[in-house]
């Protein structure tokens, strides 16, 4: 299986937004100072942060979205307009549970992806 996800993630194009990499550098920080993570799970979080975005092609959105349940979600539907990805990748259940895109894109979770992708 972990060959399967290896290669899956290998294979994808991962884009990134500049609001989406202040929120991956922020969210530990402030994971840790609310005493959710120990100072290792800090470490290792931030380490799998980077090794996920070392090879992410940055986009800028310019359109705006509202469609999210809860409207801090809706920058990554709009990284995802801009790069016209075909697949949002996720676990959150706003966005996996939001209807009436503005676009034609999936939005999967992780197991998902591995098996149909």
């Amino acid at each position: 299986m972990e060959k399967v996800i290896k290669k899956t993630f290998k294979d994808a194009d991962i884009y990134v937004s500049p609001l989406l990499l202040k929120e991956y550098r922020d969210t530990p920080l402030k994971l840790a100072k609310q005493g959710k993570i120990n100072h290792q799970q800090l470490k290792v979080l931030i380490a799998g942060i980077a090794a996920f975005v070392a090879n992410a092609k940055i986009v800028c959105p310019t359109e705006k979205v509202s469609v999210c349940r809860d409207p801090n979600d809706d920058m990554l539907l709009e990284c995802c307009l801009t790069a016209k990805a075909r697949v949002l990748i996720t676990s959150n259940k706003d966005l996996l549970e939001t209807k009436n895109l503005p676009f034609d894109r999936k939005i999967v979770t992780p197991r998902k992806f591995i098996e149909k992708f």
